[in-house]
């Protein structure tokens, strides 16, 4: 097995279900070849595995869909069968915060050293840990992932506080990866109404130049929770060629 390649540790399980053994075959075991670990943990009693995954052939897949998967799995070590819940999500810290919510120690899920770009400042690093420990207090509208530039990789990201009242409840994530460099920056912005914030991302896509609005500290951590009713923005074409 190549190093990157996922090891699931389910020789001599078998899905709880049908429907499961299903849902894995789909979303996770028909690409697993494809994909490469980024972080990966395991508790003692072998009951839980947490996976950050990179999914490499998503750039070829649909333009702008996120390329990671989060992974819980969890296994009933004395029946011999297996359950799993993930997620795709755009950003390494809102993987990482998913698998945290489900029960992975912070510390565990940590990225491997030889796998992805190191943050390059501070606000980057800053802004990555309060992702990781934030609360359940946000949910995933919208993202894109732009990586058509062999020098720059970019992810926006539209995140909605599931609390209505907040005053500031739209937020957008802003990656940079800068491949010569090899490191990556990551901003954020907020914004009141969820117009606010898609008129700023079609400026954005659209090559205005924007800055983001400063947004004061919130508590919550980024899951990709479904919003009945909140209408998403429109779907994101940066200028230029895609893929």
């Amino acid at each position: 097995m190549p190093p990157d390649e996922p090891d699931f540790r389910l020789d001599g399980y078998e899905a709880v279900n049908d429907n499961v053994d299903e849902r894995f075959w789909h979303h996770i075991e028909a690409s697993s070849t494809d994909f490469a670990v980024l972080a990966a943990h395991h508790t003692p009693d072998d009951q839980h595995s947490y996976y950050v995954l990179h999914d490499q052939s998503a750039t070829w897949g649909i333009p702008g869909e996120p390329q990671l998967v989060a992974l819980h799995l969890t296994r009933d070590t004395t029946a011999r069968t297996f359950a799993f819940d993930s997620a795709r999500l755009p950003l390494a810290a809102m993987a990482q915060s998913w698998l945290i919510a489900r029960g992975c120690p912070k510390e565990a899920i940590a990225l491997r050293s030889d796998r992805g770009t190191p943050a390059a400042d501070k606000a980057t690093m800053a802004l990555e840990d309060r992702l990781l420990s934030d609360g359940e207090h946000f949910s995933l509208v919208a993202s894109y992932t732009s990586d058509d530039d062999p020098d720059r990789v970019q992810i926006t990201v539209l995140l909605a506080a599931i609390d209505e009242s907040v005053p500031v409840r739209f937020r957008v994530l802003l990656e940079n990866v800068d491949t010569r460099a090899w490191t990556h920056t990551l901003r954020e912005g907020g914004f009141t109404t969820h117009q606010e914030a898609v008129s700023w991302l079609e400026a954005h896509w659209s090559g205005e130049g924007v800055p983001l609005p400063a947004v004061p500290p919130t508590t919550g951590r980024t899951t990709p929770s479904a919003m009945p009713g909140l209408p998403a923005p429109p779907s994101p074409r940066p200028p230029g060629p895609t893929r």
